[in-house]
């Protein structure tokens, strides 16, 4: 949605919603863009993602099952002479 800045200062508070919700809002000066209206997104600081990584990777370590390995998993098909049974 374009708007003038002359008539934004009226509906100041419905722009942000609408700019919050998703919407577009670009405010002209004499018919040309001047600025857009954007939410501000929360800037996650560098220890709040290292806490966050050390859990996917606690969450993934439990998860890991121990099994035949796939170098030994074909085995059956072939006698000790390496010929196929």
């Amino acid at each position: 949605m374009k708007i003038s800045v002359t008539e934004a200062k009226g509906q100041l508070t419905e722009l942000v919603r609408r700019a919050e919700a998703g919407d577009e809002v670009v405010l002209t000066r004499h018919g040309h863009a001047a600025v857009r209206l954007v939410p501000v997104r929360p800037v996650v600081d560098a220890k709040s993602r290292k806490a966050v990584l050390d859990a996917i990777r606690a969450s993934a370590a439990g998860k890991a099952l121990s099994g035949p390995s796939a170098e030994r998993s074909q085995d059956f098909l072939y006698d000790e002479d390496g010929l196929s049974t």
